[in-house]
């Protein structure tokens, strides 16, 4: 393709702003060492992304997520679950005190330490000037 037009990349990506977001992250890519697809020609690096995109040389899925994942702030990470953690350490409480991991056992630890959670809770809510003096923590 000697001359490459929006007409011509219009027909793979029917929408001019996503051809324009599109074709600029291609260009970044190029810019910092990509693989062209297609032969330079003496073109600059947004010239080839538009031929690259109209000869349908480059998967543009993968040029659109690459854009997504460059503008996210938040990377969401496979964590445990709170109930997974609390699990772990009730299990390890009773290792240490070397007592069966049993059901029973793990619910034992598990009631035990929710009722120190909310005992916790509940001094604090009681040290908050703008609760009455008869707050007792039930609304």
């Amino acid at each position: 393709m000697a001359r490459v037009t929006v007409e011509d990349c219009v027909e793979v990506v029917p929408s001019r702003f996503d051809l324009v977001l599109l074709a600029a992250q291609r260009a970044r890519e190029l810019a910092s060492g990509a693989e062209m697809t297609v032969d330079r020609d003496n073109d600059k690096d947004p010239v080839v992304a538009l031929r690259e995109i109209a000869d349908e040389t480059i998967e543009i899925d993968e040029v659109r997520e690459s854009k997504i994942r460059g503008l996210q702030r938040y990377v969401e990470r496979d964590e445990p679950e709170d109930d997974d953690l609390s699990m772990e350490f009730a299990s390890r409480q009773l290792a240490a005190a070397n007592e069966e991991v049993t059901p029973e056992n793990l619910n034992k630890v598990l009631s035990e330490m929710v009722n120190a959670e909310v005992e916790d809770n509940m001094e604090i809510a009681k040290e908050q000037p703008d609760l009455p003096e008869d707050f007792d923590g039930v609304s």
